[in-house]
């Protein structure tokens, strides 16, 4: 593996980036099943990939003098139905590697039925996969293995939150027990409950059904699952979200400052669920950054 990723960042850095599988073999979990991902032009938001059966991590690197060493995972939204990968993907991955920050972008499983034994956890086991191969592989991409970190964007801050909360169960085959737990976690617009109060029902009913148990609930509503082992987190909402209520973002902070985790949290009174129109990216993307400066990861 290490020798292939080797050649790989040879081709990254000529082409600068590269789309590898997220497993090398088996997928675990899966159902044998036809690849049937495709990509769509989309007015509002450039491009929507749907499904995603055969998981997948495109690399950004910056140039190697201008690497700092960090790294993000980004997890791209869609309610678990589909990801917006330029938007919530690409485009950020190559603002990042503009600060000297490596980026990852995650094509993660789509819950199908029809593609996975259980649906509800295969998200997740992309995301423990993704860690584990970036964490794994540092040397080769020029990365320090404890600055690596995931990104996720309404239902993919859904996955990223879960695998901040979730870490200590491998859901993947792990034979050198490496660390599966982000170093730290950026959540934009995220959803973050499954309850009927305030979880966001469409990721709900794509990820557990339309009938979920009361364990499945509590499982994924991962403002139950914080503790104090959970990654330093930084949100971004809007008050005005009626897509994904700000209670989520609110509810995990809260959460996060009982256990006494580092946390940061940023409310705008206006903007729609997204940001598609407001706030511009630089005005949150630059609270991100600032974030990642006090923490010292920039």
């Amino acid at each position: 593996m290490r020798l292939c990723l080797a050649l790989f960042l040879v081709i990254t850095y000529c082409q600068a980036q590269q789309r590898i599988p997220l497993y090398d073999g088996t997928v675990p979990n899966a159902r044998p099943a036809a690849d049937r991902e495709r990509e769509e032009a989309n007015a509002l938001v450039d491009t929507l990939t749907f499904h995603v059966s055969e998981p997948s991590l495109t690399v950004f690197l910056p140039p190697p003098g201008k690497a700092n060493g960090t790294a993000v995972i980004i997890c791209p939204g869609g309610g678990y139905h589909v990801l917006l990968t330029k938007r919530e993907g690409s485009d950020v991955a190559r603002t990042f590697n503009e600060l000297g920050v490596a980026a990852f972008v995650l094509r993660y499983r789509l819950p199908d039925d029809e593609i996975m034994v259980d649906k509800s956890i295969g998200p997740l086991q992309d995301a423990q996969q993704a860690i584990r191969l970036v964490r794994e592989n540092a040397s080769v991409w020029g990365i320090d293995p404890a600055k690596i970190g995931i990104m996720g964007f309404s239902a993919g801050g859904h996955l990223a939150a879960t695998a901040g909360t979730h870490f200590k169960k491998d859901y993947v085959p792990n034979p050198q027990k490496t660390s599966l737990r982000p170093d730290f976690m950026l959540l934009i617009n995220p959803v973050i409950s499954m309850t009927d109060a305030v979880g966001h029902t469409g990721s709900r009913g794509n990820l557990l059904g339309n009938t979920p148990s009361v364990k499945q609930i509590g499982f994924f509503s991962n403002e139950l699952q914080v503790d104090s082992l959970t990654p330093p987190t930084f949100l971004v909402h809007s008050d005005a979200d009626v897509v994904v209520s700000v209670e989520n973002s609110v509810l995990f902070y809260e959460a996060l400052r009982k256990h006494r985790v580092t946390a940061g949290l940023h409310i705008y009174a206006t903007g729609e669920h997204g940001f598609l129109t407001a706030p511009a990216f630089d005005e949150w993307f630059g609270r991100c950054v600032y974030w990642m400066k006090e923490l010292t990861l920039l």
